[in-house]
């Protein structure tokens, strides 16, 4: 039995359709069950569109696309975080394992395949956490696959024996960061502001579940397995999500890629060279928004 998908969704129709359709042109997606996990109205304002997407739902659930379609629709919103807890941790528990996609992911062919095998080779490696689709934009090459500590959150799959190790106390897993002199690797070398998120998600500030996800693989020494090319484009950054404005052009990644991502058994270690790659990614990120800012600046100081 091939891992369930667990889809996530709320009030984008449109997006929901790109996501399902390229899920569907996946190799071998026949053989997955899809179980969509579609949030309630957070406000009457939703009402019309939260519809949409559930008539879309129930259109896609008579196409024979997938194993099985089945929808689950909550009469009230709970939230990404909630709905991603809730679900995640059913189908880990009853299936044993899980492949995960919000509903702003489009998928290349080749990210379900990649994910079985990655799921299938590591099942039994405690030190591996999960299966990661989307690759970080960097200039150079990277290797074909290659382990990061900790976990990530677009377009992955993971195991029951690694999910229960989810952490929902985000001041629990910041102190222990800090307790354990941890801050500056969870940060990147200093190249991102990890620690800065996961104190917002404790203040309330933000409702991450994927903060506190990444966080508890970290500190449980775990590593997520990323391929070096992408197989996930994140359509959603148009100002339509819960977590993004818009205008994060840093997480614009290069087109899908069209072949299957090979996969040979690797150590779970971190991978140095992609560590650096990617931290000089997030570095020039942030001296270009820093940059800018200074611009920003002076112009309005002529103003």
């Amino acid at each position: 039995m091939l891992a369930p998908i667990a889809l996530f969704c709320f009030r984008r129709p449109v997006h929901l359709e790109r996501t399902l359709s390229s899920l569907a042109a996946n190799h071998g997606a026949r053989g997955h069950d899809l179980i969509a996990f579609c949030d309630g109205p957070r406000s009457p304002s939703d009402t019309a569109a939260v519809g949409k997407v559930r008539a879309l739902l129930a259109e896609w659930a008579g196409r024979g696309a997938f194993r099985s379609f089945t929808v689950e629709a909550s009469d009230s919103n709970r939230g990404l975080r909630s709905s991603i807890l809730a679900g995640v941790s059913r189908v880990t528990s009853q299936a044993g394992a899980a492949i995960v996609v919000e509903d702003d992911l489009e998928t290349s062919p080749w990210f379900l395949p990649y994910c079985d095998d990655g799921l299938e080779l590591y099942a039994q490696d405690d030190a591996v956490a999960s299966i990661h689709g989307y690759c970080y934009p960097v200039a150079h090459t990277l290797p074909a696959s290659y382990f990061l500590r900790g976990a990530d959150c677009w377009g992955w799959a993971t195991w029951r024996r690694a999910w229960e190790r989810y952490e929902d106390d985000a001041g629990a897993l910041l102190a222990a960061l800090r307790e354990r002199g941890l801050e500056r690797a969870f940060n990147h070398g200093g190249a991102r502001d990890l620690t800065g998120m996961l104190a917002s998600a404790r203040d309330g500030h933000i409702d991450s579940w994927a903060i506190r996800w990444h966080a508890s693989a970290f500190l449980a020494g775990m590593h997520t397995l990323y391929p070096g090319r992408s197989l996930v484009r994140n359509i959603g950054l148009d100002a339509s999500g819960t977590n993004f404005s818009g205008g994060a052009n840093e997480w614009l990644e290069p087109d899908v890629s069209g072949e299957r991502v090979p996969l040979e058994r690797l150590a779970a270690r971190e991978d140095e060279a992609a560590w650096q790659a990617i931290g000089g990614h997030f570095r020039r990120s942030l001296s270009l928004r820093s940059r800018l800012g200074r611009v920003l600046r002076r112009l309005g100081g002529r103003a």
